[in-house]
């Protein structure tokens, strides 16, 4: 390691501080992001200093025994290439161990993430967006349906259980969220959350086209029309690309989802905007 430098384990200032960061990169961070980040796993979360002054830092949450992910991944500009990425990165790939770790990491920087193991999966587009729209009367907020029914229907879509995670993500303050229920069965459902700049779409998970698009126009409809939405769509489902599109929506961003194993089981057809970049 680098004379001077050390990782320690972030605390919940620390975090505030990261997504500050995060906010300086142009990332658009949550306003509620910190707390719901670091209570999804309170360990994973490390900084790097440089003779005791911040210089970086990363995440790596662990969901369960076999899935992580890695995010958070920020170096001060007039320090990078001097290798204390790299120690960060090793840090938090030590703490994932032998789990099957996922990222999403800016396209640019592909090559370098292939260096540790991972594989270029697809691509994530964000999509900016007005608000606007309205709730149709077969969609219900998402607080009347049983927790327990929202955590099973998001873990047959997303790689892991997170329930310590949807628990804060779906209440926090200033968001919205609904789902749309069919013969007493959760079929879909999605959340819009504050940020920085409007407001992010997110998780979209939905068992249709016809549900997302639902979905969809009850959360813009929480928002002004003169308020930016964002959307985080993957690449490989073309009915989520049509819905941006459908909405008029503009491609602003680019992330490259990869894996150190292999691409997790799960229904992309099913996911028309994903939850965050940080987490997964």
């Amino acid at each position: 390691m680098n004379a001077g430098f050390s990782i320690r384990q972030m605390t919940m200032n620390d975090v505030e501080m990261a997504v500050n960061w995060a906010a300086d990169e142009g990332w658009n961070p949550g306003l509620n992001d910190a707390g719901c980040f670091y209570h999804a796993d309170p360990n994973g979360f490390f900084i790097g200093e440089l003779s005791g002054e911040p210089v970086g830092c990363i995440s790596a949450v662990s969901y369960d025994d076999s899935f992580g992910f890695i995010g958070f991944y920020i170096i001060r500009k007039e320090l990078r290439g001097k290798w204390y990425g790299i120690e960060l990165a090793r840090r938090a790939m030590s703490y994932l161990g032998a789990r099957n770790i996922g990222i999403d990491g800016v396209v640019g920087k592909i090559r370098n993430y292939e260096k540790f193991g991972f594989t270029l999966a697809h691509k994530n587009v964000r999509y900016a967006g007005r608000g606007g729209g309205s709730a149709p009367a077969d969609l219900v907020e998402l607080s009347t349906v049983p927790f327990g029914a929202t955590v099973s229907y998001d873990a047959a879509i997303f790689p892991a259980r997170r329930d310590g995670f949807l628990e804060r993500w779906i209440n926090q303050p200033g968001s919205a969220s609904f789902g749309c229920v069919k013969d007493s069965q959760l079929k879909g459902y999605g959340v819009i959350r504050p940020c920085r700049t409007g407001f992010k779409i997110g998780p979209l998970f939905a068992d249709s086209p016809d549900i997302a698009e639902k979905l969809f126009g009850a959360l813009a409809g929480k928002v002004s029309p003169r308020i930016p939405v964002f959307l985080d769509v993957p690449a490989t489902n073309p009915a989520a690309l049509s819905l941006a599109h459908g909405h008029h929506m503009t491609p602003v961003f680019e992330t490259g989802r990869m894996y150190n194993k292999e691409a997790p089981a799960v229904p992309m057809e099913k996911i028309f905007g994903v939850t965050s970049f940080e987490l997964g």
